[in-house]
Order: structure tokens, then sequence, then C-alpha cells
């Protein structure tokens, strides 16, 4: 016979205030779509981000298909919303913040070993759009490029899925 499991969303497998998560922003750089934007926010949400940056085209949660898409945790999870990106990472940065990109450039690390520390409290990363990625100039003005590793014929994933894999990784969360 087999052994009856119980589901139970509601466990976290560790208390926030034990994670460097807290003091993670992200910024989304023109995402465009909404499927991808929720499924952001549900990610962020889970991984204890403390906020979402939704810069130019980015749709908001308040877009009925985001809104669907992230299942509640839109409410859960602060953002602001930024005309412009390059204007908020300079911003960002003057504010203190260690900007770090997830994009595949002549200069870019592998983000497989890299783990957000102590001293990388004040941390951004920032995902870019499905097609162009992040802005040329908001690369410049990132001190740290991040890649996945792919060994495929495609030489990128799906924004909402690198967003994961990448969260996950950085914080080291088991």
């Amino acid at each position: 016979m087999a052994k009856e499991i119980t589901l139970n969303h509601d466990i976290h497998s560790k208390n926030l205030e034990q994670t460097p998560s807290g003091s993670l922003e992200v910024v989304l750089d023109n995402v465009r779509s909404t499927f991808n934007v929720g499924a952001i926010f549900r990610t962020a949400d889970g991984a204890g981000i403390a906020k979402i940056h939704l810069c130019g085209i980015t749709p908001p949660p308040t877009n009925l298909k985001v809104h669907k898409t992230a299942l509640g945790a839109q409410d859960s999870m602060p953002y602001e919303v930024h005309n412009n990106c390059i204007q908020l990472v300079k911003r960002l940065k003057q504010n203190g913040k260690r900007i770090w990109a997830l994009e595949k450039t002549d200069i870019s690390h592998n983000l497989q070993g890299i783990k957000i520390k102590p001293e990388d409290q004040d941390t951004v990363l920032i995902v870019g759009n499905e097609i162009v990625g992040i802005d040329p100039e908001v690369l410049t003005l990132s001190e740290l490029h991040l890649h996945i590793p792919m060994t495929g014929i495609k030489g990128s994933l799906n924004v909402a899925v690198a967003f994961g894999i990448a969260v996950y990784n950085l914080l080291d969360i088991d």
C-alpha cells in the first residue's frame, strides 16, 4: 500500500530573516510578456526578494494577465514602476547598490558558484527583454555580468526561467 502524502504549501524551508534574500532587489528591463512578469513575481515572492522594479514596457501587476499568472504574489511583493531603466540604475548606484546583470556578454561570468554574501546585501539583479536582452547602456552601468551556462542549440532561456535559476543559485536557497 502506498504511503499517503499530504501537500502543504504553507511550510517555508527557511525563515526570511535567516536568508540573504531580504535585501536583494530585481529590475525588469522592458520584459514584455505578462506571463513572464507574473511568473517572476511568484518566483521573487518565493525567494524572499525585497522589491521588483518594473521598467519601460514591463507590464505592472494591475494588468489582468500579470495578476492571473502571479497568483496572489503581487499582493505581497513590493514593486515600483519606472519609465527609464537607465535613470533608475544610476540612482540605485548612487544609493550604494551593487548592480549585477543576468546577460551573456563577452565579460560575463558563469553564475554557478557565485553567491550573494553579507557584503553583497545591497545587490540589484537586472533581467532584460525576451528578444534584445538588457539595454547596452544599463549593461555598462553593471559591475558584474552573469550568465547561465548553455549546452544546447539555443543560446538563452526564457527570462522567467532564467530569473528563477539565477535567484535560487545566487541566494543558495535549498
